[in-house]
């Protein structure tokens, strides 16, 4: 499975660097592909030694800008113009999304995911990885936005919610097999 995760290329401490190698190792012993943003700096660079350490695949998609940072040793690394392809091609070689702590970028990433799904464009799973707590306030909006009907569909049809990698993997490698067993002609 190519999974795609949004997350941020910043220095963060332990709390954010544990559970972020430790969702890179599942992904890798699991025999899947990272697909990010490809910098080899700050949690970006962890989840890739993570991956690449366990045995996994690396697909990073750069922006030219941001060329400098890209990771050199990635299986496949693929520079956009710019972050709007930037995002798409990230999409488009995903089956499915994480999306990790991070700042305005990964926000950015993740309303996008998400109103894609609400729309029907695509129906790739999608985690909200919540390590630390981080992304409460968000989770919490989100149910607001639910409860109040700004959601036309329901929040769990749009995003899981894992505490932990682990859970957030299991969900994943669930909803993609689930996916393909209901595929024409997969018996």
């Amino acid at each position: 499975m190519n999974i795609c995760v949004f997350l941020s290329a910043a220095d963060l401490d332990e709390r954010y660097t544990r559970p972020a190698r430790e969702f890179a190792e599942l992904i890798g012993k699991g025999g899947h592909t990272l697909v990010w943003g490809g910098s080899d700096t700050g949690l970006m660079k962890v989840v890739a030694d993570g991956v690449q350490e366990a045995g996994g695949r690396l697909v990073g998609v750069s922006v030219e800008f941001l060329s400098l940072k890209a990771r050199p040793g990635a299986d496949e690394m693929v520079v956009a113009a710019d972050l709007a392809e930037r995002k798409r091609l990230l999409l488009e070689r995903a089956d499915a999304v994480v999306i990790m702590v991070g700042g305005t970028g990964t926000l950015d990433e993740a309303t996008e995911i998400l109103e894609l799904k609400k729309h029907g464009r695509t129906d790739k799973p999608v985690v909200l990885l919540n390590t630390a707590g981080f992304y409460d306030g968000l989770e919490q909006q989100f149910r607001r936005m639910e409860t109040e009907g700004f959601l036309p569909r329901p929040l769990s049809e749009l995003v899981f919610f894992a505490a932990e990698p682990a859970a957030a993997l299991a969900h994943l490698e669930s909803a993609t097999s689930a996916a393909t067993a209901a595929e024409p002609g997969s018996r």
